[in-house]
């Protein structure tokens, strides 16, 4: 990354302060910066690490004090710093350009323009990939898949049959998406399985992190709604259905046919039983579980989870239950002493 300064703000519609002419070769936290590097300052309590920064400018909020440091004033620091970030990946991204000779292209696949398929992937017949849309090494797309514009598949994913992907979603490695349900029935002590035939749909500038598993429905689709947002190592059962915009981080998992509604975040390893409803806006905090619905505008917190307030609460009498022990048993020791005076 070579820029101006004065090119990275026009791109965030930012103000320099300072040299505008300065050469930005590459982004850095503050802690981090070296010469060169373009940093930020989103939280006001970290403002002291602005006079012992290498970073050659920050970019900040207005009404900041960057002393003799090169800034970038602009309305939303750390959204600015994304983007700036988001435009040197897409230049230093997945270097992949037309069809590999080694992948493995299946009959009736309609391929947009400006597809990339990277070397030995397996794209099977029927599948419609989208205009721009990156396909990287390894990775299979499976028979009637449809994948929508600009997305892009990193390596090693394994997308199964009929399943269908919107625009701009972004999947990384090991992610399957598409596996059959977990669904069994136990006849004379045996599990038979039963048939999942149903199918995933992945909406609109969804992005799902390393090894996510997505299973497929038994009937009808499991939903991963418009803008959400997955973390690594995430298990979603068949038939689950979320919202728009929901937040779901690391080692969560959520069991078949439950209901995220818009903006609901789930928390690191939280966990939900099957057939409830996590209501919007809600949060469910980490390593919680989740045994019943959840009303909308909530924060839940436990196992099982409770609302916080009241978690809280009993989370505050367990760490005091060594002090009410020894008050309970001075207790019962003083009744003991009573008693025996009064049979005397």
């Amino acid at each position: 990354m070579n820029k101006k300064l004065s090119d990275i703000a026009k791109l965030v519609g930012g103000t320099v302060k300072g040299d505008a002419s300065l050469v930005i070769t590459g982004l850095s936290g503050i802690k981090e910066a070296k010469s060169g590097d373009l940093t930020f300052l989103a939280n006001a309590k970290y403002a002291p690490l602005l006079e012992k920064t290498q970073a050659s400018a920050v970019i900040v909020a207005e009404g900041v004090d960057t002393g003799k440091i090169t800034a970038i004033v602009v309305e939303n620091p750390s959204l600015a710093f994304s983007k700036i970030a988001e435009d040197f990946f897409q230049a230093h991204g997945p270097a992949v350009k037309g069809i590999h000779k080694t992948a493995v292209i299946g009959k009736d696949v309609r391929l947009g323009k400006n597809v990339g398929i990277g070397p030995y992937a397996v794209i099977e017949d029927a599948v419609v990939i989208g205009d721009d849309t990156v396909i990287c090494g390894l990775t299979f797309i499976g028979q009637g898949t449809k994948v929508g514009k600009n997305g892009l598949i990193y390596p090693n994913v394994t997308v199964r049959e009929r399943i269908v992907i919107g625009d701009r979603v972004i999947i990384h490695s090991g992610t399957v998406i598409g596996s059959d349900g977990f669904g069994f029935a136990n006849v004379k002590g045996a599990n038979v399985k039963i048939p999942q035939i149903g199918i995933v749909e992945i909406q609109d500038d969804v992005e799902i992190g390393a090894n996510v598993t997505i299973d497929r429905a038994r009937f009808d689709k499991t939903i991963v709604g418009k803008g959400t947002k997955i973390d690594n190592l995430v298990q979603i059962a068949h038939n689950v259905r979320t919202g728009e915009n929901c937040i779901i981080v690391s080692q969560a998992g959520i069991s078949g046919s439950t209901i995220l509604e818009d903006n609901v975040t789930l928390a690191g390893q939280a966990g939900l039983v099957g057939h409830i409803t996590i209501g919007k806006n809600s949060v469910v905090a980490a390593k919680s579980g989740v045994p019943n619905s959840i009303p909308p505008d909530s924060v839940y917190w436990g196992f099982p989870a409770k609302p916080i307030a009241e978690a809280k609460r009993i989370n505050a009498m367990v760490q005091r239950l060594p002090h009410y022990v020894e008050i309970i048993l001075d207790l019962k020791k003083r009744i003991a002493e009573l008693e025996a005076q009064i049979k005397k």
